[in-house]
């Protein structure tokens, strides 16, 4: 059997989720324009060139989840994802992921975003399995914390074995794993697994992927 990974913004969907996020709380009155947008758009230009402090980020998107009762965030979800990311999915995102079901392949989504948001989007592909940072919670309400390990650059590996643990599988017990992602963030995991693809790359990764001779595809529209 093999394992076919996909990280899941800008790859799977044509756009960020985490960021998006952001803009829609503004736009639903949730957050103040004027004090999130320009922090927003700050932390999501330290993602993509790399520079991206992970813990100050959580902070900074989990603020709004621990401020908010949890059935009215669960709506705003609903809503979030109907409006703003199914519309992100492409027909090749969607051909890709069953190209890799129909050959009886184990799926896995493996994103930095966190599990709240990106657990539903999962769902729009069919695929059971995500790995997304995980927010602590305290009787049904988010702390504002992240909850164990952030799976972001070298945290992606490590959330990985720990699935494969649970599972009670190892990754070189797989005939093949592919790993999907857009970003350079991602390529300590890309140069872990078998067959590493470059989907919708960054400069970064376009040429690192030319470089090793990975596939470079692309997911959009």
């Amino acid at each position: 059997m093999n394992l076919a990974i996909f990280d899941l913004d800008n790859t799977l969907l044509d756009g960020d989720s985490d960021y998006n996020w952001s803009l829609f709380l503004i736009k639903q009155g949730i957050l103040d324009q004027k004090s999130y947008e320009q922090r927003n758009e700050q932390f999501y230009k330290d993602y993509q060139s790399g520079s991206l402090d992970i813990d100050a980020y959580a902070e900074f998107q989990f603020k709004p989840l621990k401020e908010n009762p949890r059935s009215e965030l669960d709506q705003l979800r609903l809503k979030y994802i109907a409006e703003v990311v199914s519309p992100m999915i492409s027909s090749k995102a969607k051909n890709l992921v069953e190209k890799h079901r129909s050959l009886g392949d184990m799926l896995l989504i493996i994103t930095a975003t966190n599990s709240y948001i990106t657990k539903p989007i999962a769902n729009l592909f069919g695929i059971e399995d995500l790995i997304g940072t995980d927010l602590e919670e305290i009787d049904g309400q988010f702390t504002g914390k992240i909850l164990g390990q952030a799976s972001f650059k070298e945290g992606k590996i490590i959330r990985l074995h720990a699935w494969l643990e649970e599972k009670n599988l190892k990754l070189n017990e797989f005939k093949q794993t592919f790993f999907y992602s857009d970003s350079k963030n991602d390529l300590p995991l890309l140069k872990l697994v078998s067959n590493p693809v470059a989907a919708n790359p960054d400069n970064i990764l376009e040429e690192e992927a030319k470089k090793n001779n990975w596939p470079i595809i692309s997911l959009r529209k």
